[in-house]
């Protein structure tokens, strides 16, 4: 049997917004408890972020005591028995148990009930069952605990059943695995996987595209999405050949150049090489405007990004701002014969931090004092002053700046 740990002296078990919110809904015939994430991410000494509660209380006893605490409940899920109960601007999901009595993919007809073993037992993996009381006590009903100890992914219950439930959690289990796994996935559930791969058509592309970008950044990303590319999985998500080595060169660069892992840039160097892969990518995964640009901007001519020259790094830094910069260059680099620790390609790459981009100099102003009207001649002789600044290595003494500003007009 598995001991079962305590936190009770867990400080943000004790104190807070949390203390308050279970001192109103954990007495007076009910029970509440700390749910999933939260207790699994304390258990192993990972950041805790968002703090879900479960309770026995039916949303409408939630709302009642919560907002007769001075509490702000809101109703984001009540269909689901979910009230987001905000308190001194912390917001927590507070969800009635449940139990699942028909499934029709994410959709389900539920029954609020008050059995936490029924509720533990709906859920996808036996790590994200766990409950914790008010005091510190962790309950486990799937052997939680002990695939935690283990860092495996695992299931609970029949596989394939958890997945008809759901199709995303064929991404989910590849994410946790990548996030918190070690060593081999669980073979029942990867078979599992494999064999309901088609449901992945079934799911809206924001809810694939959120759970893509989490498994990007994870620890272990590379191993994991090599794996989803041998069982055919990562291709029917992106559409398209996944670029595994770059995308695993992109990993050992970014600590290299001191820069954060971005899901986006990292879905670049995985899935982008031209601007079609972009277009293709943003209608498969309904990716924001933004991140559209960014992959378009990576695609466009990374391949002629090379550590040669600074006069042409601090151009094309100008050109495209930090951002999508530090994207092309590190991109590249993954590209590139170079290996993460290469001295050039490095300072290609922090560029950005050493030098300030400055501002062109010249306004509309300047040529309209030099005799030239409002019009097309105007916008014209701004952009080969621009031109002729960038190429001059971006000079800021007043008489480089003059004659720039003469040239153009002429």
């Amino acid at each position: 049997m598995t001991t079962l740990p305590n936190l009770a002296d867990a400080a943000w078990l004790s104190e807070g917004p949390l203390t308050r919110l279970l001192h109103v809904l954990d007495r007076n015939g009910e029970e509440a408890r700390i749910i999933g994430g939260a207790v699994r991410n304390a258990l192993l000494g990972e950041p805790i972020g968002d703090i879900d509660v479960a309770t026995t209380a039916i949303p409408a006893e939630v709302t009642r005591r919560t907002a007769a605490a001075g509490f702000k409940p809101i109703p984001t899920g009540i269909e689901h028995g979910t009230i987001t109960v905000v308190i001194s601007g912390q917001p927590f999901e507070v969800t009635t148990l449940r139990e699942d009595i028909e499934t029709f993919g994410r959709h389900a007809n539920v029954s609020f009930g008050r059995d936490w073993k029924a509720d533990a037992e709906r859920r996808d993996f036996t790590m994200n069952a766990l409950s914790l009381s008010a005091d510190g006590r962790v309950h486990d009903y799937v052997d939680g605990i002990k695939d935690l100890a283990a860092r495996r992914v695992r299931f609970i219950g029949d596989p394939a059943k958890r997945i008809a439930e759901d199709y995303l959690r064929i991404l989910r289990f590849f994410r946790f695995h990548a996030a918190y796994g070690h060593g081999a996935l669980d073979a029942q559930g990867f078979h599992a996987c494999i064999v309901a791969r088609a449901g992945l058509d079934q799911l809206s592309r924001e809810r694939v595209r959120m759970e893509l970008l989490k498994l990007l950044v994870a620890p272990h990303a590379v191993a994991t999405l090599a794996t989803m590319t041998e069982a055919g999985i990562l291709v029917s998500v992106l559409g398209g050949v996944p670029h595994l080595a770059s995308f695993a060169n992109l990993t050992k660069i970014e600590p290299a150049a001191g820069v954060p892992a971005d899901p986006v840039r990292r879905l670049g160097a995985l899935g982008v090489v031209t601007v079609e892969d972009a277009d293709r990518l943003m209608q498969r995964l309904r990716l924001t405007n933004a991140e559209h640009a960014r992959l378009t901007s990576i695609a466009d001519r990374w391949w002629r990004v090379s550590p040669t020259g600074d006069h042409e790094a601090r151009a094309m830094l100008y050109r495209l701002g930090a951002e999508r910069f530090t994207d092309r260059a590190l991109v590249a680099w993954s590209r590139s014969p170079a290996n993460a620790v290469d001295d050039a390609w490095r300072a290609l790459a922090t560029l950005p931090a050493r030098w300030v981009v400055p501002v062109f100099p010249l306004r509309a102003a300047d040529f309209m004092k030099r005799g030239i009207a409002k019009g097309p001649g105007l916008g014209a002789a701004l952009d080969a002053a621009e031109t002729a600044w960038i190429a001059a290595d971006f000079p800021h003494d007043a008489s480089s700046i003059t004659a720039i500003a003469d040239a153009a007009v002429k």
